[in-house]
């Protein structure tokens, strides 16, 4: 389409309104009143205003608007223009000017109006195929468009004063939306047709086929422009895209692993976020979103996690476990129902690796490890979230508790092992960090007063027999201990090595005792004691043996000496936990044999007699048959066979024979012989039961009499409520009320009279 532009050349100029005559004033009577200064001065043109408006031909309106006329239907058939479109401009301006403006506005309507009703709606109606037709709609639409721009721009005064003055007249762009609406899209099956296409594209484009978006998005702006989009393409759009996804769904659930099926859910959101962003109107995106999410995860949630999570989690798949996280994240009730399945699963494997007492010598590491390996899914899959946080502390607290005291043992003996002298696994900085992991698992535990037990009966082992790998790492533990436990917990372990401090002073002044004593008193013993307080330390049972007389002697005068300085004390000899270096000539050399002290014993009865039963060695030691046993057995059958047995064989039975063996070899001068005494044996690890069911008695008891004497009655039930809440570790009902019928009868309280399940407390 081309268009005539004015000449401006002086010669041909022409005036501002558009000729309808051949008159030279245009149709129009004007006065101009010129002055002119005189010369020798500055000229100035003075132009003032019409003392009266000019006056319109009577064929004014008619023919101006005969030439506009044809100007619109030039743009429309897409011909040359044969007037200038400033002097269109200018008539346009001019009819306003003298009211003409609503006729102008009607008349434009009217021509606008034809055009579509008759050449684009009949053209759009013949086109059968989607495709094509599609195509012929956007063609025309954007034909529409353009031939809008450029009427507008020639009634542009008319749309500003005119339109912009009255309300209720739309503007002459919105004139044209109402009426390719009206004629064209509002037609029900030009509609359908269009309606129908876009949505067979869009399917087209989901099955993988490539799809022209151009297209798309500009008949998508056109159904938004003509403001029918909602009506007429988004409920159906949104309808069809749920029985999409919902067959889908439901097919691929069956046909995918859960893997693959999170990947492909994860796609297809991408994909229709994409849609939005390059030809769906953006309003679109929450209901679009919302129902891919609704049909492909919310429909499936228990489905996915019961097919999957559990082999997710046992493979340690990050990144699946993330994406799981991420997509359930995005529907209501999403994650709290992942969590529930993961702290199912929590549940589930910790108590498999608790319960299994053949898997006791490794359930402390596998805790630790089970530990780690649920804290990196939550921080790296999970980002963190405090609901699968407490989830993971709620499970663990559940599951290491299925199985009483057990657990709270063997991470005490776990500790025994890691602080050690002789662990060599780890440097300070890893043991720091290990025993920080360690109290995370102890703080599951209800009965800390077990591992307290247990911990005390190897810390003291540790102390005595100087095998702590370091101090530092010893006091760090206790430190951590006092940290979580308070100071009462700790008072007891704090104690013992407040001994082992004092003993050490207490040694360097005995052996300057000793050696300031005037008496004839000689001996080759290097004796060191460790004073022990005994409510701080394990109890031990009272064991006599015989000693030799240069022991005795020296224990003696260290009684002499120590209770010189303490008087009112009273010390007791504990003969278990000692051990010595013992000095042997062998044929290949001199050795130092590092031993017990029932080993030492045993070994010094060789030096008067070169062969002995083991009944001559019960009479010389007086050592308990069963520890005799195990004692000779590490003599005799261990790695370090300083003595020969007859008949041979790796247990010690009655009438069996020792003697020296004089031609033992070791390429260490210092031998360390292990010391069987030193392990648990099950008498020591009922003994050491026993006394934390005896303390938690003792504990029960005095719960029950300290909250009589505070409410002086009570029910049964709010007495037994009060104890859960006092008591520290697991009780069970039974022996709660085992212990009040201890009290009752022990007449610490009575039950009432009139009501047997009402207790009063005796003064």
């Amino acid at each position: 389409m081309t268009s005539t532009m004015c000449d401006d050349s002086p010669e041909q100029k022409r005036p501002n309104f558009s000729l309808v005559n051949n008159s030279a004033t245009n149709g129009i009577s004007r006065t101009s009143n010129v002055t002119q200064l005189k010369s020798g001065g500055t000229k100035k043109l003075v132009i003032k205003n019409f003392r009266e408006k000019p006056k319109l031909s009577d064929d004014y309106q008619a023919e101006t608007w005969r030439r506009l006329q044809e100007s619109v239907i030039a743009i429309q058939t897409s011909t040359r223009i044969s007037h200038c479109l400033e002097e269109l401009y200018q008539a346009v301006e001019n009819m306003c000017s003298y009211k003409m403006a609503p006729q102008l506005y009607d008349n434009l309507k009217d021509v606008i109006e034809m055009h579509v009703r008759d050449n684009v709606e009949p053209y759009i109606r013949g086109v059968q195929d989607r495709k094509i037709f599609l195509k012929e709609m956007e063609g025309c639409w954007q034909a529409h468009c353009h031939q809008m721009i450029l009427i507008r721009s020639i009634f542009l005064y008319l749309d500003r004063r005119y339109v912009l003055q009255t309300p209720s007249v739309p503007s002459i762009w919105d004139m044209g939306l109402d009426l390719f609406r009206k004629h064209v899209i509002g037609q029900q099956l030009a509609q359908t047709r269009t309606v129908d296409g876009l949505l067979m594209l869009i399917e087209s484009e989901r099955q993988g086929d490539v799809v022209d978006r151009s297209l798309l998005k500009s008949l998508l702006r056109m159904l938004s422009d003509l403001q029918i989009y909602q009506d007429v393409f988004e409920h159906r759009f949104l309808q069809a895209t749920d029985a999409l996804y919902t067959a889908e769904g439901r097919r691929l659930m069956q046909e995918l692993e859960v893997p693959e099926y999170l990947a492909h859910v994860d796609k297809r959101i991408s994909e229709e976020n994409e849609r939005v962003l390059h030809y769906l109107d953006v309003g679109t995106r929450w209901a679009l979103i919302h129902t891919v999410e609704r049909q492909l995860i919310s429909e499936h949630l228990s489905s996915i996690l019961g097919k999957g999570l559990e082999s997710l989690l046992d493979n340690n798949r990050i990144q699946d476990l993330t994406l799981m996280f991420n997509l359930y994240n995005r529907v209501k009730n999403g994650l709290i129902e992942l969590c529930s399945q993961f702290n199912s699963y929590i549940k589930k494997k910790g108590r498999i690796i608790v319960i299994d007492p053949e898997k006791d010598k490794s359930m402390v590491q596998d805790l630790l490890d089970f530990k780690d390996k649920m804290d990196n899914i939550v921080l790296s899959c999970f980002g963190k979230n405090e609901k699968f946080v407490n989830s993971v502390k709620e499970a663990f607290e559940f599951f290491i508790n299925q199985r009483p005291n057990k657990p709270a043992e063997l991470i005490a003996k776990f500790v025994d092992s890691k602080l050690r002298a002789g662990n060599k696994e780890a440097t300070e900085e890893e043991l720091e960090r290990l025993l920080d992991k360690i109290m995370v698992i102890f703080r599951f535990i209800h009965g800390k007063d077990v591992f307290e037990a247990f911990y005390k009966k190897d810390l003291a082992k540790r102390l005595l027999v100087g095998k702590s790998a370091s101090v530092d790492a010893e006091k760090s533990m206790l430190s951590k201990l006092k940290q979580e436990c308070g100071g009462a917990f700790t008072s007891k372990l704090e104690g013992m090595f407040k001994d082992m401090e004092l003993s050490r002073d207490i040694n360097v002044a005995f052996k300057q005792h000793t050696s300031n004593l005037k008496s004839n008193f000689e001996s080759s013993i290097d004796l060191t004691v460790n004073i022990l307080t005994m409510g701080y330390w394990p109890t031990y049972p009272l064991v006599e043996v015989n000693l030799p007389k240069e022991m005795v002697q020296y224990q003696e005068i260290f009684n002499k000496f120590y209770l010189g300085k303490h008087s009112g004390r009273k010390l007791q000899w504990q003969p278990t936990l000692g051990h010595c270096m013992l000095r042997a000539t062998f044929e290949n050399g001199k050795k130092e044999l590092q031993v017990s002290l029932f080993q030492g014993l045993v070994l010094l009865l060789f030096n008067d007699l070169g062969q002995l039963s083991l009944e001559e060695i019960k009479t010389g030691t007086n050592i308990e048959d069963g520890e005799l046993k195990r004692t000779l057995q590490s003599l005799a059958c261990g790695k370090a066979r300083v003595l020969h047995k007859s008949p041979k064989g790796k247990d010690v039975e009655d009438g069996d024979k020792f003697e020296f063996n004089s031609e033992f070899a070791n390429k260490l001068f210092r031998v360390k012989i292990n010391q069987i005494q030193m392990k648990e044996t099950n008498e020591e690890q009922k003994a050491t039961e026993e006394r934390v069911f005896q303390d938690r008695q003792y504990q029960i008891d005095a719960a029950i009499v300290r909250i009589m004497k505070m409410r002086k009655t009570l029910s049964h039930q709010l007495l037994v409520s009060e104890l859960y809440n006092q008591l520290k570790f697991p009780v069970t009902p039974v022996d709660l009320k085992k212990r009040i019928e201890s009290l009752i009868d022990r007449d610490y309280m009575a039950r009432d009279k009139e009501n047997t399940k009402q207790y009063n407390y005796v003064a």
